[in-house]
């Protein structure tokens, strides 16, 4: 008999399982960092730095204020990666064999279109891979500049981006951290260990760990959910669904309303109640599959940044306000150093609002000033159902 997960309880399982209602260390490090890595799987990572760069925020949101620069020890150093995981997305190094028939696909697709720029510049990238060899790791910036003394061919800095990336999906070279931001490369044999280098997963045995590991940051979820988290094809996925079904990793569940076959992850917590009071990157994994954020939290998102101002409903950089099992709210952040403070330019109540989510709303806003290093605190703008509240209540206490 199947059994039946109420959509509050599933809400918690999934929550819990993306490591919120866990007590929190006083001061968060790199330990912490890498138990909250293996939990989540990945960290999505994206360029766009009005508030904060989206994989800081996931950690926050889950441990409170702390160090970034001990979360840059971690991400950029040995034991963390990078590939198109999730988008381009901070990984445990052991995990990147799992994605080997990725790089493989990306190399069969540009061998098999000779007008992808992958097949058209065959000399470029062999160019680049005798720079990486002679010099070892290197940031396109670097080859940029020491290209600008070469004699001979010269190609533009998006041909030596674009090289590079093209490499980096196809597996010639791979992520040798990053400075200020900005990825390195290096060959595979440079960079990573040997544990990793002589690692080789089939395909299905590949897919199946992905699942696997989607699974134990959904808590519970449907086909489409665990696909989604590594971007795999759902033609890909339910075989391996079906396998953790029949290992007992997985258990096939029902949640009301959801429509769709879900199911639960064998080690998930059950809790009866949740606390917890965080900000959402537009890319924690809590939100980023939108049909999910509806279906969990009645929760209609849709990141802004590529609309034109005019057209934008609630704003350019909208985070989600997480306040329990419920998403009460959103704001519009951006972190005005110049200025000293943490700029709310737009705060909007949901219909699922209580009035005592605002001042744990408030108070999240005066965590992520003080995390930020804004010493001016919070400024509230006008904009927003939610704006006058919260105004108040920050002048207020």
């Amino acid at each position: 008999m199947v059994e039946t997960i109420s959509p509050a309880l599933a809400r918690r399982i999934a929550l819990a399982a993306q490591g919120f209602g866990a007590p929190r260390a006083a001061e968060p490090g790199t330990r912490q960092f890498g138990l909250l890595l293996r939990r989540l799987g990945l960290l999505q990572i994206d360029s766009v730095n009005v508030y904060e760069r989206s994989h800081y925020q996931p950690v926050f949101a889950r441990l409170g204020g702390y160090d970034k620069a001990l979360l840059d020890k971690l991400t950029y150093g040995r034991a963390v990666t990078e590939y198109w995981a999730h988008e381009a997305s901070f990984l445990p190094i052991e995990t990147l064999p799992l994605l080997a028939w990725r790089k493989d696909d990306y190399r069969d697709y540009f061998a098999t279109h000779p007008n992808s720029w992958g097949a058209s510049n065959a000399e470029t990238m062999a160019w680049l891979l005798a720079e990486l060899e002679t010099k070892g790791p290197l940031r396109a910036s670097d080859i940029e500049h020491e290209s600008n003394k070469r004699q001979g061919p010269w190609w533009g800095w998006s041909d030596v981006k674009r090289g590079l990336e093209t490499m980096f999906r196809q597996g010639d070279v791979v992520s040798a951290g990053r400075i200020r931001f900005e990825r390195a490369y290096g060959l595979p044999e440079q960079v990573l260990p040997t544990s990793v280098l002589n690692t080789t997963v089939p395909r299905a045995a590949a897919v199946r760990e992905l699942v696997s590991i989607s699974a134990r940051a959904h808590g519970i979820g449907t086909a489409k959910d665990l696909a989604d988290y590594f971007r795999l094809k759902q033609t890909d996925a339910q075989p391996a669904i079906d396998s953790l079904v029949e290992s007992g990793e997985l258990l096939p569940v029902t949640v009301p309303g959801w429509n769709r076959p879900a199911w639960l992850h064998r080690d998930a917590r059950l809790p009866r109640r949740l606390a917890a009071a965080a900000l959402l990157s537009p890319f924690d994994p809590v939100v980023w599959e939108r049909d999910r954020a509806l279906r969990m939290f009645d929760f209609h998102y849709r990141i802004e940044i590529y609309t034109p101002q005019p057209k934008r409903v609630y704003g350019y950089y909208v985070l989600p306000v997480l306040i329990d099992d419920r998403i009460p709210a959103r704001v519009d952040l951006k972190s005005d150093r110049q200025a000293g403070v943490l700029r709310v330019q737009a705060a909007w109540a949901e219909p699922g609002l209580l009035a005592d989510d605002v001042p744990r709303i408030a108070q999240l806003l005066r965590e992520a000033a003080l995390w930020q290093g804004l010493p001016g605190d919070v400024e509230v703008m006008a904009r927003g159902t939610l704006a006058d509240a919260l105004r108040a209540e920050l002048a207020a206490n």
